[in-house]
């Protein structure tokens, strides 16, 4: 996959989409391609920063395991959403864990490439704020949820970020590859409850379940369950 490949698939995203052609060439030039097999960590908790990633193929799971061993899950990622940005503002070490989902293909920019190139460009600082404030946007509004909604209301707010890629994409995915156990860790639910909206929505016509994914089947009608 050569660089005018990688750029048709970011060119997907809203993000990326919107820069100026000038830093986007800048992360095609200084970017490298790197492969994950299912399960291997990107980087964890606590490692230093290594830049910023993009995700060309497969999906990243972001989360974190206490000490206690309960696993949480963040968010589930997949083309083109980019992320890793806030160590490039603050310089500390991951707050998370970033492990492969299948088979993924990322593109990094690393921490060095992306230091020189705001220290020549300063203005570019702007567009990397852009993208940490659109994730602080969506973590206000998943805590609003958390106290307010109803679970099932907060499953389809949920599966429907998903299916829009978190703001990313301009046309909503109509399969999504998640586990109800995954989806019952990213709302802190038990797989129990989970399961039984899910069914509820299926028998209304929402959705359709198998195993590893759900495919949705009345956008519509999920954007009036999350309502």
């Amino acid at each position: 996959m050569n660089g005018d490949a990688w750029r048709n698939r970011l060119l997907s995203g809203q993000w990326f989409s919107s820069l100026p052609a000038a830093l986007q060439d800048s992360l095609i030039d200084s970017a490298r391609v790197k492969r994950l097999l299912p399960g291997k960590a990107l980087f964890r908790r606590g490692d230093p920063p290594c830049g910023l990633y993009a995700v060309l193929e497969g999906a990243i799971r972001i989360g974190a395991v206490s000490d206690e061993g309960k696993q949480t899950l963040l968010s589930r990622i997949q083309l083109p959403y980019w992320f890793g940005e806030v160590s490039l503002f603050d310089g500390l070490p991951r707050t998370h864990d970033a492990f492969a989902e299948g088979h993924t293909i990322l593109l990094q920019v690393s921490q060095p490439k992306l230091e020189a190139l705001l220290e020549k460009e300063p203005q570019y600082w702007r567009y990397f704020a852009l993208l940490m404030s659109q994730k602080l946007r969506l973590t206000f509004v998943h805590l609003e949820q958390q106290s307010l909604l109803s679970a099932p209301a907060r499953v389809a707010c949920r599966l429907l970020l998903i299916a829009e890629g978190y703001g990313e994409i301009n046309h909503s995915r109509q399969v999504i590859e998640l586990s109800q156990e995954q989806l019952a860790l990213m709302l802190s639910m038990s797989r129990q409850t989970t399961n039984k909206i899910l069914k509820d929505l299926e028998s209304q016509g929402v959705l359709e379940i198998s195993y590893g994914e759900i495919r949705i089947l009345d956008l519509d009608k999920l954007r009036a369950a999350a309502s």
